[in-house]
């Protein structure tokens, strides 16, 4: 082999199948966890593969620290929309003494429950076992074997060596589609112009001055308002990757979470989490930037001259890559319109939250008696891979919807509908063919809120 080659043939192989089951679910995030829960509580055999050696997404390895889209405007008033499998996850975390209380946001737009992450890892774990979800932990979705149009086993690299997983239906939580991708279902990349809504790595600081550091940030307009007088005081003195911080204390008041870092590619754009390149090179520039910002901290916001970085979440955190061509996509208008749908399956009550270059730009439901919308059945189904669901953020969303709907309100609901649903179909039914008002009164009577 010269130098020159850029390619190698890699031979084909058996591979050992690590087990059969009715519904292998990809991804232990919100909806991973949700759907596997869902799936396995109905009676169905079911695995959920995870890439890490915990459960929990972008809200433990990506470092969140707080669901976002559980709460919405009814009515007037701040209500849980958003119940089901997330309820016993809430009071899991909560019995473990890692559940804050709610905190609200915009003017009392928005409202989140911030959490301890390892709290949430173990009460994770609580809630698949005691489900009797099988588990298979540090596996990563690598191929799938196809049947005609349909997934006969989905292929996994392991510490084991690379193993083959057989089941009658799978479900892609992978927040990329991956599996999906693998199938051949058609998708979209971002904002189809080259960058996406633009990651961030997320980071904790402890050893804060919990009421000075409150009174000087209060509000999340607070701390902008601290970040531009610096930059008046001193130009150049630092480098903001973008406005709009959120800067806000965890159930231990000396402990903040930090959400500003941006992360762009060479070209300017946002990083593309699927490139292998620019994911690693962004790992650094987000950790580049979390100096960056930190030391900004420490000079000039009240309450965090003695205070310490004590986490820097596991990965960068990724809101958007690729979305699956569904039988419907999500758009921004469902999202101001406060849309209903026949075929609902649950609530998205979080805002457009759009993280463009340098900035959030946020968009609200215009209804504020009812300021969240329904989420569709179709936005999970697809006309190429009749036994594949695809939930989260990877789901049939425009770029504007799923600025939205990729919050873990929506991921939850998304999740818990597919696994539902995976558990419900009958010999021989596709997911196309499912009975809608059936897993609409299975869902309600496990909790979900449809609104109807």
């Amino acid at each position: 082999m010269g130098p020159s080659c850029t390619t190698v043939n890699e031979p084909a192989r058996t591979l050992p199948v690590y087990g059969e089951f009715d519904v292998v679910v990809i991804g232990g995030g919100p909806a991973g966890l949700a759907a596997s829960v869902s799936a396995a509580r109905h009676g169905a055999r079911t695995l959920l593969v995870e890439r890490y050696g915990f459960l929990g997404g972008m809200g433990t390895a990506g470092g969140v620290s707080n669901f976002a889209g559980l709460y919405g405007r009814k009515n007037g008033e701040m209500k849980q929309v958003v119940h089901g499998v997330v309820d016993d996850l809430l009071e899991r975390i909560d019995v473990l003494g890692g559940l804050n209380q709610p905190q609200d946001g915009m003017q009392g737009r928005i409202r989140v429950r911030s959490y301890d992450v390892s709290a949430y890892k173990c009460a994770a774990d609580q809630v698949l076992l005691s489900a009797g979800v099988q588990l298979l932990f540090h596996a990563w979705a690598a191929a799938v074997v196809m049947d005609g149009p349909v997934i006969a086993a989905l292929v996994v690299e392991t510490k084991s060596g690379r193993q083959a997983l057989r089941a009658q239906r799978f479900i892609d939580c992978s927040g990329d589609a991956d599996v999906a991708h693998f199938a051949g279902v058609p998708f979209e990349l971002g904002d189809g112009q080259g960058s996406a809504l633009f990651p961030t790595t997320m980071f904790r600081v402890g050893q804060v001055d919990a009421a000075r550091a409150l009174a000087a940030v209060g509000e999340f307009s607070a701390i902008n308002k601290l970040m531009n007088e610096s930059q008046l005081r001193a130009p150049g003195r630092y480098q903001f990757p973008r406005q709009g911080a959120i800067l806000r204390p965890n159930k231990n008041p000396t402990e903040w979470r930090a959400n500003v870092t941006q992360i762009r590619n060479a070209a300017g754009m946002a990083m593309d989490a699927t490139d292998a390149r620019q994911l690693s090179e962004g790992e650094l520039e987000g950790r580049r930037q979390i100096t960056e910002y930190f030391r900004f901290l420490k000079n000039e916001v009240p309450g965090f001259e003695q205070s310490a970085i004590v986490d820097i979440a596991a990965q960068v955190g990724i809101r958007e890559t690729r979305r699956i061509c569904g039988d419907y996509a999500l758009s921004g208008e469902d999202i101001l319109s406060s849309a209903r749908f026949d075929d609902v399956i649950g609530i998205n009550a979080w805002p457009m939250e759009m993280h463009v270059d340098g900035a959030i730009s946020w968009g609200f439901p215009r209804d504020d008696q009812r300021a969240y919308n329904d989420l569709p059945w179709r936005m999970l189904t697809n006309s190429a891979t009749p036994n594949l669901l695809v939930a989260g953020r990877c789901a049939s969303m425009t770029h504007e919807g799923q600025s939205a709907a990729r919050a873990s309100g929506g991921c939850f609901v998304m999740g818990q509908a597919a696994g539902t649903a995976a558990a419900l179909l009958e010999s021989g039914q596709t997911f196309r063919d499912i009975n809608v008002a059936v897993l609409q009164q299975q869902l309600s009577q496990d909790g979900v809120f449809l609104d109807r």
